[in-house]
């Protein structure tokens, strides 16, 4: 009887000691991010991309065609890491919302595709800028049988600076604009803060010679002012130049 009950005993207690085992696994489970060939009759190159499960680190990824495109055909929410507050953890999200933003963009000056600037741009002299620039671009470009099919980003920049209103990201995304015949380059700067716990586009900027933003708001600019659309003497300048610029291009 007394070996029988060893023998229960020593079943039940490996049962439970694999049990912590496996727990142990779990818990201690780190996830990488990896790019390149794992096993090529496996993977086929396709990256994988991951989180480590238990902190939240700044992020240096490559956003490839096909990822890219799932991206983009998704409306999700630009929700900021914490509510109350923007930091460098937040630049993967900004920049999804700033390619996604960038891709409808170009679909509407080329193809005139709808893009719902209310997911992106929060303030509304940005917003009328934006919708006036998308008018006037469109009215030059939409004539031409020549769509746009996607926009791929090359090695792109973050940078995170602290201000009295919680802080903003600073992005620039160079864009090779993918049409139905060759393509074309130009870079793109951003600034995005933290509004109610979302993240939202705050200043919007295209440098390339002969865009619209370098004729209207001029050329060599240094995109440092979160707050610059908040500047109703601004804007109310930048607006006259609107009409004029559309009066000249009709």
């Amino acid at each position: 009887m007394n070996n029988i009950n060893k023998n229960i005993e020593f079943s039940i207690f490996t049962f439970m000691l694999a049990l912590i085992l496996v727990g142990c696994s779990d818990n201690d489970k780190k996830v990488y991010i990896t790019f390149g060939d794992i096993d090529e009759r496996t993977t086929q190159n396709t990256p994988v991309v991951s989180r480590d499960s238990s902190t939240d680190s700044a992020i240096n990824t490559e956003i490839t065609p096909s990822t890219e495109e799932n991206v983009l055909q998704d409306s999700p929410e630009y929700a900021a890491n914490n509510e109350w507050e923007l930091s460098i953890q937040d630049s993967e999200t900004a920049y999804e919302m700033c390619v996604r933003a960038l891709t409808d963009y170009y679909k509407a000056v080329w193809n005139g595709s709808d893009i719902e600037l209310d997911t992106f741009i929060d303030n509304k002299n940005l917003k009328q800028y934006t919708q006036k620039k998308i008018q006037s671009q469109y009215d030059v470009n939409g004539k031409f049988n020549d769509k746009v099919q996607n926009i791929e980003i090359s090695a792109w920049e973050v940078e995170y600076t602290d201000d009295v209103d919680r802080g903003f990201l600073y992005l620039k995304l160079p864009a090779e604009i993918k049409k139905t015949v060759g393509s074309y380059g130009e870079a793109t700067e951003f600034l995005v803060r933290n509004v109610n716990g979302k993240l939202v586009i705050v200043d919007w900027y295209t440098g390339a010679k002969d865009s619209y933003d370098f004729m209207l708001r001029g050329e060599n600019l240094t995109i440092d002012n979160p707050n610059i659309w908040n500047d109703s003497e601004w804007v109310k300048k930048l607006n006259s130049k609107q009409i004029e610029f559309s009066g000249s291009t009709r």
